[in-house]
């Protein structure tokens, strides 16, 4: 049976790296409006994209997506989330999804299996998803975010950090990591964090009011805040690897690409 749930897609403008990033052009329409395909692609029940920009507003509008102006002053897109939960007068317990607006090649199956987990778990306020790392060198790349489960596949830590540390295999070599690359395979135990959240309204609610916690400060990782504060994250391991977002004028290129080859 389909859990329903909806999908909403946090889009700002602003971008270091990559200047107004939700409207770059991908094969003819804006990139926030082809997560947004993806995304109606999962099954969820209402696909949303919430804003601060007129701009974004006038393109989900032009291609038929519903669109949400939201304040500008969020911090985080959890927060934006938490806007359109209470403007949306959601239920408790209703789920809502969160997709990046950096995400064109979102697996849709994966965005609904997220939601399922969640619904599969009725102690937890949170799933997410990760994938085992097969790579040495992504184990010690703190851009990489790790992730430890309990033996429920609920999330025990987030880290940059190498976790779990693999004490015999890699000690030896510790911090000469350049040695990693000719160990054995990495323990199908080590996994890497998908950015992609499933959430109950009511945590969503609440979310703004949670004081950011010393061990988020410290990572550089939103989900520590909700963990800190006694919150429980269940985690969908999937064995596929997802396929990346887009970043930089080259992920960019890389996706404009994939999209002209498959027209």
């Amino acid at each position: 049976m389909s859990v329903p749930f909806i999908a909403v897609i946090p889009a700002r403008l602003a971008s270091t790296r990559l200047p107004n990033k939700p409207l770059a052009d991908i094969g003819g329409k804006p990139m926030v409006v082809r997560v947004a395909e993806r995304a109606r692609e999962s099954g969820a029940t209402q696909v949303l994209i919430a804003t601060d920009s007129g701009l974004v507003v006038d393109a989900a509008r032009d291609h038929g997506i519903e669109v949400m102006l939201m304040r500008p002053d969020h911090p985080t897109g959890t927060d934006r989330l938490a806007e359109v939960a209470t403007r949306l007068a959601l239920p408790d317990d209703a789920i809502v999804v969160n997709v990046q607006g950096d995400e064109p090649l979102i697996d849709p199956q994966l965005v609904r299996d997220v939601a399922a987990h969640l619904a599969a778990h009725p102690e937890c306020a949170i799933a997410t998803a990760a994938h085992p790392i097969h790579d040495p060198a992504d184990v010690f790349n703190p851009n990489v975010v790790k992730v430890v489960l309990d033996a429920k596949s609920v999330a025990l830590y987030f880290s940059r950090a190498p976790i779990p540390w693999t004490r015999d295999a890699w000690q030896a070599h510790w911090p000469d990591v350049s040695a990693l690359a000719n160990l054995p395979a990495v323990p199908e135990n080590v996994l890497r964090h998908i950015g992609l959240y499933a959430y109950r309204a009511k945590f969503l609610r609440g979310f703004p009011a949670l004081s950011i916690a010393p061990i988020e400060d410290a990572e550089a990782l939103e989900q520590l805040r909700a963990m800190w504060h006694g919150e429980r994250i269940a985690v969908r391991v999937t064995h596929e690897t997802p396929a990346s977002g887009v970043d930089t004028p080259g992920d960019l290129e890389r996706v404009r690409a994939l999209f002209s080859s498959a027209s």
